[in-house]
Protein backbone atom coordinates (compact mmCIF):
# COMPACT_ATOMS: atom_id res chain seq x y z
CA UNK A 1 0.00 0.00 0.00
CA UNK A 2 1.27 3.57 -0.95
CA UNK A 3 2.21 5.52 1.80
CA UNK A 4 -0.49 8.24 0.84
CA UNK A 5 -3.65 5.31 1.30
CA UNK A 6 -1.61 4.21 4.69
CA UNK A 7 -1.96 7.67 5.87
CA UNK A 8 -5.76 8.19 4.44
CA UNK A 9 -7.02 5.54 7.05
CA UNK A 10 -7.30 5.46 10.65
CA UNK A 11 -9.06 8.63 11.73
CA UNK A 12 -10.23 10.27 8.95
CA UNK A 13 -12.65 7.44 8.17
CA UNK A 14 -15.11 8.35 10.61
CA UNK A 15 -14.48 12.18 9.53
CA UNK A 16 -15.08 10.28 5.69
CA UNK A 17 -18.72 8.57 6.91
CA UNK A 18 -20.00 11.68 7.70
CA UNK A 19 -19.22 13.22 4.40
CA UNK A 20 -16.68 15.68 5.79
CA UNK A 21 -12.66 15.85 6.82
CA UNK A 22 -11.48 17.77 8.77
CA UNK A 23 -9.59 20.50 6.85
CA UNK A 24 -6.64 20.56 9.48
CA UNK A 25 -6.14 16.84 9.31
CA UNK A 26 -6.15 16.59 5.84
CA UNK A 27 -3.46 19.48 5.43
CA UNK A 28 -1.40 17.69 8.20
CA UNK A 29 -1.48 14.61 6.57
CA UNK A 30 -0.39 16.22 3.08
CA UNK A 31 2.66 17.83 5.24
CA UNK A 32 3.72 14.84 7.18
CA UNK A 33 4.17 13.11 3.56
CA UNK A 34 5.85 16.15 1.65
CA UNK A 35 8.36 15.77 4.60
CA UNK A 36 8.62 11.97 3.89
CA UNK A 37 12.34 11.30 2.66
CA UNK A 38 11.61 8.05 0.81
CA UNK A 39 8.90 9.97 -1.11
CA UNK A 40 10.69 13.25 -1.89
CA UNK A 41 13.90 11.75 -2.73
CA UNK A 42 15.71 14.57 -5.29
CA UNK A 43 12.35 16.57 -4.99
CA UNK A 44 13.93 19.14 -2.77
CA UNK A 45 12.76 22.64 -1.22
CA UNK A 46 11.23 24.33 1.29
CA UNK A 47 9.80 27.05 -0.56
CA UNK A 48 5.86 27.79 -0.20
CA UNK A 49 5.94 27.66 -3.62
CA UNK A 50 7.44 24.48 -3.90
CA UNK A 51 5.45 22.59 -1.29
CA UNK A 52 2.36 24.23 -3.06
CA UNK A 53 3.57 21.96 -6.03
CA UNK A 54 4.20 18.95 -3.62
CA UNK A 55 1.15 19.47 -2.35
CA UNK A 56 -1.21 19.51 -5.58
CA UNK A 57 1.34 15.91 -6.70
CA UNK A 58 0.09 13.86 -3.43
CA UNK A 59 -3.90 15.21 -3.85
CA UNK A 60 -3.22 13.60 -7.57
CA UNK A 61 -1.35 10.89 -6.65
CA UNK A 62 -3.87 8.54 -5.05
CA UNK A 63 -5.78 8.55 -8.45
CA UNK A 64 -5.35 7.45 -11.98
CA UNK A 65 -6.04 10.69 -13.21
CA UNK A 66 -3.95 11.86 -16.15
CA UNK A 67 -1.35 14.96 -15.04
CA UNK A 68 -0.28 17.58 -17.01
CA UNK A 69 2.82 19.26 -15.53
CA UNK A 70 3.79 23.13 -17.16
CA UNK A 71 7.19 24.94 -16.35
CA UNK A 72 10.30 26.36 -17.94
CA UNK A 73 12.96 23.49 -19.07
CA UNK A 74 15.23 22.64 -16.00
CA UNK A 75 12.48 23.36 -13.32
CA UNK A 76 12.22 19.24 -12.08
CA UNK A 77 9.05 18.11 -13.94
CA UNK A 78 10.19 14.47 -14.09
CA UNK A 79 11.56 14.86 -10.74
CA UNK A 80 8.19 16.21 -9.74
CA UNK A 81 6.29 13.19 -11.99
CA UNK A 82 8.08 10.60 -9.84
CA UNK A 83 7.30 11.94 -7.32
CA UNK A 84 4.08 11.07 -7.96
CA UNK A 85 4.50 7.95 -9.03
CA UNK A 86 6.52 7.13 -5.64
CA UNK A 87 3.84 8.55 -3.67
CA UNK A 88 0.87 6.45 -5.83
CA UNK A 89 -0.68 2.94 -5.61
CA UNK A 90 1.46 1.94 -8.93
CA UNK A 91 4.92 2.94 -7.25
CA UNK A 92 6.02 -0.95 -7.63
CA UNK A 93 5.46 -0.59 -11.47
CA UNK A 94 8.05 1.11 -13.87
CA UNK A 95 8.10 4.63 -14.83
CA UNK A 96 8.91 4.65 -18.11
CA UNK A 97 9.95 8.15 -19.70
CA UNK A 98 10.16 9.30 -23.63
CA UNK A 99 11.07 12.50 -24.90
CA UNK A 100 8.56 13.38 -27.53
CA UNK A 101 10.96 17.01 -28.63
CA UNK A 102 13.91 14.10 -28.80
CA UNK A 103 12.88 11.51 -31.80
CA UNK A 104 11.96 12.47 -35.32
CA UNK A 105 9.02 12.02 -36.51
CA UNK A 106 9.90 8.85 -38.07
CA UNK A 107 10.43 6.99 -35.16
CA UNK A 108 8.07 8.79 -32.47
CA UNK A 109 5.04 6.79 -33.10
CA UNK A 110 6.68 2.89 -33.13
CA UNK A 111 8.58 4.04 -30.14
CA UNK A 112 5.55 4.89 -28.32
CA UNK A 113 3.37 1.87 -30.09
CA UNK A 114 5.91 -0.65 -30.87
CA UNK A 115 5.35 -2.28 -33.89
CA UNK A 116 5.23 -5.97 -35.76
CA UNK A 117 7.41 -7.68 -38.02
CA UNK A 118 7.01 -6.57 -41.26
CA UNK A 119 5.24 -3.21 -40.58
CA UNK A 120 7.59 -1.42 -42.10
CA UNK A 121 11.44 -1.83 -43.80
CA UNK A 122 13.78 -3.36 -41.62
CA UNK A 123 11.05 -4.48 -38.97
CA UNK A 124 12.46 -8.09 -38.88
CA UNK A 125 11.08 -8.89 -35.43
CA UNK A 126 7.73 -7.31 -33.27
CA UNK A 127 8.77 -4.68 -30.83
CA UNK A 128 7.24 -3.72 -27.82
CA UNK A 129 6.75 0.02 -27.20
CA UNK A 130 6.91 2.33 -24.35
CA UNK A 131 3.09 2.01 -23.64
CA UNK A 132 3.63 -1.58 -23.62
CA UNK A 133 6.58 -1.39 -21.37
CA UNK A 134 4.80 0.59 -18.60
CA UNK A 135 2.19 -1.49 -17.99
CA UNK A 136 1.29 -1.47 -13.94
CA UNK A 137 3.41 2.09 -14.12
CA UNK A 138 3.54 5.33 -15.64
CA UNK A 139 3.98 6.69 -18.41
CA UNK A 140 6.14 10.15 -18.55
CA UNK A 141 6.01 12.15 -21.82
CA UNK A 142 8.17 15.26 -21.35
CA UNK A 143 7.67 18.00 -24.13
CA UNK A 144 4.58 16.88 -25.11
CA UNK A 145 4.06 19.67 -27.41
CA UNK A 146 6.08 18.57 -29.94
CA UNK A 147 4.53 15.22 -30.37
CA UNK A 148 3.54 14.77 -34.29
CA UNK A 149 -0.27 15.39 -35.17
CA UNK A 150 -0.37 11.85 -36.27
CA UNK A 151 0.69 10.06 -33.34
CA UNK A 152 -1.51 13.16 -31.51
CA UNK A 153 -4.37 11.31 -32.77
CA UNK A 154 -3.64 8.18 -32.13
CA UNK A 155 -2.57 8.64 -28.40
CA UNK A 156 -5.56 10.18 -28.28
CA UNK A 157 -6.89 6.52 -28.35
CA UNK A 158 -4.97 5.43 -25.47
CA UNK A 159 -6.31 8.47 -23.27
CA UNK A 160 -10.03 8.24 -24.74
CA UNK A 161 -10.08 4.57 -24.92
CA UNK A 162 -7.20 2.44 -22.75
CA UNK A 163 -6.36 0.99 -25.97
CA UNK A 164 -3.67 1.18 -29.31
CA UNK A 165 -2.35 -1.33 -31.81
CA UNK A 166 1.22 -1.20 -32.77
CA UNK A 167 1.88 -0.62 -36.20
CA UNK A 168 1.18 -2.61 -38.36
CA UNK A 169 -0.94 -4.62 -36.23
CA UNK A 170 -4.35 -5.81 -35.54
CA UNK A 171 -5.12 -6.64 -32.15
CA UNK A 172 -5.77 -3.92 -29.78
CA UNK A 173 -3.77 -3.84 -26.74
CA UNK A 174 -5.28 -2.55 -23.56
CA UNK A 175 -3.57 0.24 -22.26
CA UNK A 176 -2.61 -0.10 -18.38
CA UNK A 177 -1.13 2.83 -17.49
CA UNK A 178 -0.92 6.44 -15.58
CA UNK A 179 -0.61 9.30 -18.13
CA UNK A 180 2.19 12.56 -16.62
CA UNK A 181 2.40 14.67 -19.35
CA UNK A 182 4.83 17.73 -19.16
CA UNK A 183 5.88 20.64 -21.54
CA UNK A 184 7.30 23.84 -21.33
CA UNK A 185 5.07 25.83 -23.86
CA UNK A 186 1.73 27.11 -23.14
CA UNK A 187 -0.58 24.05 -24.44
CA UNK A 188 -3.57 26.45 -25.11
CA UNK A 189 -1.56 28.60 -27.34
CA UNK A 190 -0.08 25.54 -29.05
CA UNK A 191 -4.07 24.93 -29.97
CA UNK A 192 -4.14 28.14 -31.11
CA UNK A 193 -1.36 27.55 -33.84
CA UNK A 194 -2.54 24.28 -34.51
CA UNK A 195 0.23 22.56 -33.04
CA UNK A 196 -1.69 20.61 -30.34
CA UNK A 197 -5.57 18.90 -30.68
CA UNK A 198 -8.04 20.40 -28.84
CA UNK A 199 -9.18 16.93 -27.78
CA UNK A 200 -5.61 16.10 -26.81
CA UNK A 201 -5.23 19.18 -24.91
CA UNK A 202 -8.58 18.34 -22.67
CA UNK A 203 -7.39 14.76 -22.44
CA UNK A 204 -4.05 15.69 -21.18
CA UNK A 205 -5.02 18.80 -19.00
CA UNK A 206 -7.43 17.32 -16.77
CA UNK A 207 -5.29 17.56 -13.55
CA UNK A 208 -2.66 20.63 -13.88
CA UNK A 209 0.52 21.51 -12.28
CA UNK A 210 2.56 24.61 -12.41
CA UNK A 211 6.18 24.21 -11.39
CA UNK A 212 7.80 28.05 -10.63
CA UNK A 213 10.99 28.76 -11.56
CA UNK A 214 13.94 28.86 -9.67
CA UNK A 215 14.52 32.60 -9.93
CA UNK A 216 10.65 32.27 -7.92
CA UNK A 217 11.44 30.07 -5.24
CA UNK A 218 14.69 31.49 -4.28
CA UNK A 219 14.76 30.33 -0.68
CA UNK A 220 15.16 26.39 -2.12
CA UNK A 221 18.45 27.56 -3.94
CA UNK A 222 21.11 26.47 -0.92
CA UNK A 223 18.76 23.58 -0.07
CA UNK A 224 19.31 22.43 -3.57
CA UNK A 225 22.57 22.77 -3.79
CA UNK A 226 23.88 21.20 -0.55
CA UNK A 227 21.68 18.00 -1.45
CA UNK A 228 23.69 17.99 -4.76
CA UNK A 229 26.93 18.06 -3.73
CA UNK A 230 25.90 15.48 -1.10
CA UNK A 231 24.55 13.37 -3.12
CA UNK A 232 27.51 14.14 -5.23
CA UNK A 233 30.02 13.42 -2.65
CA UNK A 234 27.57 9.29 -1.55
CA UNK A 235 27.85 8.86 -5.87
CA UNK A 236 32.00 9.61 -6.03
CA UNK A 237 32.92 8.00 -2.95
CA UNK A 238 34.62 11.31 -2.47
CA UNK A 239 34.88 14.03 0.66
CA UNK A 240 31.70 16.12 1.06
CA UNK A 241 32.54 19.73 -0.36
CA UNK A 242 31.32 22.62 1.00
CA UNK A 243 30.24 26.19 -0.18
CA UNK A 244 32.10 29.41 1.32
CA UNK A 245 30.13 32.20 1.86
CA UNK A 246 31.19 34.47 -0.80
CA UNK A 247 29.72 31.50 -3.28
CA UNK A 248 26.34 30.86 -1.32
CA UNK A 249 26.03 34.82 -1.80
CA UNK A 250 26.92 34.56 -5.47
CA UNK A 251 24.40 31.57 -6.23
CA UNK A 252 21.70 33.62 -4.02
CA UNK A 253 22.21 37.03 -7.01
CA UNK A 254 22.42 34.32 -9.93
CA UNK A 255 19.08 34.41 -12.46
CA UNK A 256 19.12 30.82 -12.88
CA UNK A 257 17.85 30.94 -16.94
CA UNK A 258 18.47 27.34 -17.08
CA UNK A 259 16.54 27.07 -13.18
CA UNK A 260 17.80 23.80 -11.56
CA UNK A 261 19.60 21.88 -13.90
CA UNK A 262 22.08 25.03 -15.00
CA UNK A 263 22.26 24.98 -10.75
CA UNK A 264 23.31 21.18 -10.71
CA UNK A 265 25.57 21.99 -14.17
CA UNK A 266 27.40 24.70 -12.15
CA UNK A 267 27.57 22.88 -8.76
CA UNK A 268 29.53 19.59 -10.76
CA UNK A 269 31.65 21.78 -12.27
CA UNK A 270 33.02 23.50 -9.53
CA UNK A 271 33.47 20.31 -7.58
CA UNK A 272 35.73 19.35 -10.55
CA UNK A 273 37.46 22.74 -10.22
CA UNK A 274 38.00 23.58 -6.44
CA UNK A 275 40.54 22.95 -4.05
CA UNK A 276 40.55 22.38 -0.16
CA UNK A 277 37.15 20.86 -0.51
CA UNK A 278 35.75 24.58 -0.41
CA UNK A 279 33.71 26.19 -3.27
CA UNK A 280 34.31 30.09 -4.18
CA UNK A 281 32.53 31.77 -5.81
CA UNK A 282 34.94 31.87 -8.73
CA UNK A 283 34.91 28.54 -9.18
CA UNK A 284 31.46 28.14 -10.27
CA UNK A 285 31.78 30.28 -13.18
CA UNK A 286 28.46 31.81 -13.88
CA UNK A 287 28.68 34.06 -16.69
CA UNK A 288 26.01 37.04 -16.39
CA UNK A 289 22.87 36.49 -18.18
CA UNK A 290 22.83 37.07 -22.04
CA UNK A 291 21.25 40.54 -22.81
CA UNK A 292 18.45 39.61 -25.52
CA UNK A 293 16.91 41.91 -27.63
CA UNK A 294 13.47 40.92 -27.11
CA UNK A 295 10.51 42.45 -29.72
CA UNK A 296 7.39 42.41 -27.19
CA UNK A 297 4.36 40.44 -29.07
CA UNK A 298 0.85 41.81 -27.74
CA UNK A 299 -0.67 39.49 -29.65
CA UNK A 300 -3.69 38.21 -27.77
CA UNK A 301 -4.86 34.57 -28.32
CA UNK A 302 -7.90 35.09 -29.99
CA UNK A 303 -5.73 36.79 -32.95
CA UNK A 304 -3.60 33.76 -32.66
CA UNK A 305 -6.05 31.26 -32.97
CA UNK A 306 -7.76 33.16 -35.92
CA UNK A 307 -4.76 32.98 -37.62
CA UNK A 308 -4.42 28.87 -37.61
CA UNK A 309 -7.79 28.62 -38.55
CA UNK A 310 -6.90 31.05 -41.68
CA UNK A 311 -3.74 28.84 -42.41
CA UNK A 312 -5.91 25.78 -42.13
CA UNK A 313 -8.49 26.64 -43.96
CA UNK A 314 -5.85 27.56 -46.93
CA UNK A 315 -4.08 24.27 -46.28
CA UNK A 316 -7.48 22.51 -47.83
CA UNK A 317 -8.66 25.06 -49.68
CA UNK A 318 -11.68 25.73 -47.32
CA UNK A 319 -12.68 21.93 -46.88
CA UNK A 320 -14.08 22.51 -43.17
CA UNK A 321 -13.93 18.95 -42.23
CA UNK A 322 -10.50 18.48 -43.52
CA UNK A 323 -9.81 21.58 -41.53
CA UNK A 324 -11.40 20.70 -38.33
CA UNK A 325 -9.42 17.32 -38.33
CA UNK A 326 -6.34 19.57 -38.76
CA UNK A 327 -6.79 21.37 -36.39
CA UNK A 328 -8.35 18.86 -33.55
CA UNK A 329 -11.65 20.21 -32.74
CA UNK A 330 -15.05 19.24 -34.00
CA UNK A 331 -16.24 20.50 -37.19
CA UNK A 332 -19.28 22.42 -35.15
CA UNK A 333 -16.60 24.03 -33.35
CA UNK A 334 -14.82 25.11 -36.28
CA UNK A 335 -17.85 26.79 -37.43
CA UNK A 336 -18.62 28.58 -34.13
CA UNK A 337 -15.18 29.46 -34.47
CA UNK A 338 -15.19 30.84 -38.33
CA UNK A 339 -18.14 32.64 -37.26
CA UNK A 340 -16.44 34.16 -34.41
CA UNK A 341 -13.44 35.13 -36.77
CA UNK A 342 -15.48 36.69 -39.17
CA UNK A 343 -13.95 33.93 -41.62
CA UNK A 344 -17.29 31.90 -43.09
CA UNK A 345 -15.61 32.16 -46.71
CA UNK A 346 -11.69 31.70 -45.85
CA UNK A 347 -10.41 29.36 -47.85
CA UNK A 348 -12.21 29.30 -50.76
Amino acid sequence: MSPLLRMSRGTDHAAAASGQVERPARESRLDALIDDVSLTGRAVGQSPAWRAVLKRAIQVAATDTTTCLQGESGVGKEVVARFIHRASPRRRGPFVAINCAALPESLLESELFGFERGAFTGAHQAKPGQIELAAGGVLFLDEVSEMTPAAQAKFLRVLQEREFRRLGGLRAIRANVRVIAATNRDLLEAVARGQCRLDLYYRLNVFDIRIPPLRERREDIVILARAFLQERARSTGGARVELTAAATDTLLRHEWLGNVRELHNALERATIVCEDGLIRAQDLSLAPPPIVSVRVDNTELNVVERQAIERAMRSVSGNKARAARQLGISRTQLYIRLRKHGLEGAGA
